[in-house]
């Protein structure tokens, strides 16, 4: 911890030694060696100056052990042993280089480096998708077993507390409320707080949502053939590095109804939803928004159609002007499209207490505000123009199960009020059957299968959908 955050009472002890108030030295030969740790976000954790090798042997050099020949052969073992493919290539790749699996395996490579006895992983999944999830958790737990080592595991994702904890604490407010087994924690707990939290955790439901009123055969949204390839590097040398994101993806979106596009990190679903809102351009395809295709449109030809395709960003935090108010960031939008500020004033006021934030909230700034908050003002300002269509993308993929809740209950309130049309993008097929009408899922850029939710999860067509409706963490354990 920093020296301002200096620990006021307790104790810590490992295998026998006193950690408070040791000093440096002795901190420093204890990392690493007997207790090692993969961090939540390998992208920030990792060196991009450094290649993986040296990154890794780095770890053991740093504690005198072994030769540089010797440390590159533990590299090398390492790197097999977590499952990379083509150790010696991997060995000479920069982590911007790898997928967010792959830099979470060089991360686990690192900290079993010099065979620790505890292992602690924060957060080391949350970002990830299910198949890659479902990988690193057995990754994890075949280390364990085979080493005898300890792991302490951080999550807010109970899924993931059934797949691989022996034992459970659950802490609020920095105090644990309550510790047991997995088994009596998950299925008899006896604190509220973790009652509320066990409760909120989405579970797959094959259930299709009641349409109710929102029933429209009015077509918002028609897709035919979109495709978009990415190109980095010279064709002139031939390293030109070619990348099919978007291949003839083709679907329909009625009004007032929400499609989920699922798959896995690199399926090209983000990719999708930026084409859908025009922050990107497509190669080729439709996108009929409201019978017209806005594909050919230039970026002022698009421009008044703006207001009625809003998104909402995963990172509320990223997206949303630090300098300004939040009175500021809702406003500046509708005023820049011709709306008089003291309505636009009048209407931003609303809708914060729309999606529960009290009437302060105008006058202050984004780092004022937690996570889910953020989300809800992030929410605010698209909701601003009175958009026919939203794009969400990942929109509750970084808050914890509760938070998570909450927001997906304010999306489908939303949309039952309003009316509007969803495009739901999630890597959390257990979210997507929540709240989703009918599911898209995509595989290389290509949709490969399409249906409401009973069909997607209950009676999967493709091999891949089976696939990543196997890897839910927690679903299989719910179901045994």
């Amino acid at each position: 911890m920093p020296k301002i955050i200096p620990v006021s009472s307790g104790a810590i002890n490992l295998d026998g030694a006193a950690i408070v108030g040791a000093p440096a030295k002795k901190l420093r030969q204890l990392r690493g060696r007997v207790v090692s740790m993969i961090f939540q976000d390998p992208l920030s954790a990792l060196n991009p100056l450094m290649t993986v090798g040296e990154q890794v042997t780095e770890v053991m050099a740093a504690h005198g052990v072994g030769t540089k020949a010797s440390r590159r052969d533990r590299a090398l073992e390492l790197l097999t042993e977590v499952g990379l493919p083509d150790p010696e290539l991997m060995y000479h790749q920069y982590p911007f280089r790898l997928s967010g699996g792959q830099r979470q395996r060089v991360m686990i490579a690192m900290a079993l480096a010099l065979e620790p006895t505890v292992l602690i992983a924060d957060e080391p999944t949350t970002a990830l998708d299910v198949t890659t999830q479902a990988q690193i958790l057995k990754l994890i737990r075949d280390i364990q077993r085979r080493k005898d080592m300890s792991v302490m595991f951080i999550t807010h994702d109970f899924g993931v507390v059934a797949e691989i904890a022996d034992s459970v604490v659950v802490m609020e407010k920095g105090r644990i409320v309550e510790q047991g087994t997995a088994d009596q924690v998950l299925n008899s707990p006896s604190h509220p707080y973790t009652q509320r939290l066990i409760a909120a955790v989405p579970h797959l439901t094959g259930e299709d949502r009641k349409l109710e009123s929102r029933t429209s055969d009015e077509t918002i949204l028609a897709v035919n053939g979109l495709c978009k390839t990415y190109r980095s590097g010279s064709a002139l040398f031939g390293s030109q590095r070619i990348v099919p994101a978007v291949q003839e993806a083709s679907f329909t979106l009625a009004a007032g109804r929400t499609l989920g596009i699922v798959g896995e990190s690199g399926s090209g679903k983000s990719s999708l939803g930026r084409l859908l809102i025009k922050l990107q351009d497509s190669d080729s395809g439709q996108i009929l928004f409201e019978g017209r295709d806005i594909v050919k449109l230039t970026e002022s030809e698009f421009r008044p159609l703006r207001p009625r395709i809003q998104m909402i960003f995963q990172d509320p935090f990223a997206s949303l002007n630090p300098r300004s108010t939040i009175g500021q960031i809702l406003t500046v939008g509708p005023v820049a499209h011709g709306m008089p500020y003291a309505q636009a004033r009048e209407e931003a006021r609303a809708l914060l207490s729309h999606v529960g934030l009290d009437a302060g909230a105008f006058g202050r700034y984004p780092h004022e505000f937690s996570g889910g908050q953020r989300q809800r003002i992030g929410i605010a300002r698209a909701l601003m123009f009175k958009p026919k269509l939203l794009i969400a993308d990942e929109a509750v993929s970084a808050l914890d199960v509760s938070i998570q809740a909450q927001i997906l209950k304010l999306l489908d309130q939303i949309q039952r009020e309003t009316g509007v049309s969803m495009v739901f993008i999630t890597h959390d097929l257990r979210v997507a059957s929540q709240i989703c009408d009918e599911i898209a899922v995509m595989q290389k850029g290509r949709v490969v299968e399409r249906g409401p939710p009973s069909q997607i999860f209950l009676k999967p067509q493709s091999d891949y959908t089976r696939e990543l409706v196997a890897a839910i963490p927690g679903e299989r354990r719910r179901d045994a």
